[in-house]
């Protein structure tokens, strides 16, 4: 088996910049649905998908972290046959104008007239829907604080690269394969930030 990490570009919910994809909301299963389209073409069930906060630029002095994980439960041939099974992570807008959801199509599976992905990789997109369990994710403010203090260094670590400065260093600007070992790793490692973070 082999599982993933992946940056998501402009998201740092520890600065309010929400993740849209892979969805993380308390009582409902994680899923992911159309972001990395390319990534969820070779995922296999029960593997792992990881996923690091955007860059916020070199001025900003934030450290990116590692957000959360989930382990692939099902994975959903297209996004409309997930439609009527998930409804709460149809795409919606609330009130303030914050975007929830990651399923963009229409019930006649047309795009969603507010989903801004270019509508020639729609179809691509909108495969391969992915459904979790036992999910991990950094949540409160304590563990965000501690994830990025020392994201990078787990993930140097997990991946043998010493002398690593940066999420660019280990990961590059987009996604990267982990071992079934690494992936439980980096497992342990959340799991022991946010125990860490409760004491």
């Amino acid at each position: 088996m082999s599982s993933y990490i992946f940056v998501s570009p402009g998201s740092d919910p520890g600065m309010g910049r929400p993740l849209h994809d892979p969805v993380f909301k308390a009582g409902t299963r994680p899923t992911m649905g159309s972001c990395r389209p390319d990534l969820r073409r070779q995922v296999r069930l029960g593997d792992q998908v990881f996923v690091i906060s955007g860059s916020m630029g070199p001025r900003k002095g934030v450290a990116q972290y590692v957000i959360g994980g989930l382990v692939v439960d099902e994975i959903i041939d297209t996004q409309l046959a997930a439609y009527e099974q998930f409804p709460e992570h149809r795409l919606h807008y609330d009130q303030r104008g914050n975007r929830s959801g990651n399923i963009i199509v229409l019930p006649d599976g047309a795009q969603h007239p507010r989903d801004h992905h270019e509508e020639r990789t729609f179809n691509s997109r909108i495969k391969n829907y992915l459904v979790g369990r036992d999910p991990v994710v950094i949540s409160s403010q304590k563990e965000v604080e501690l994830a990025r203090e020392h994201s990078v260094q787990i993930l140097a670590e997990v991946l043998d690269r010493p002398g690593a400065r940066s999420m660019k260093d280990i990961v590059g600007r987009s996604w990267r394969k982990l071992s079934t070992e690494q992936a439980n790793r980096l497992r342990e490692a959340l799991l022991s930030l946010k125990k860490e973070a409760r004491s």
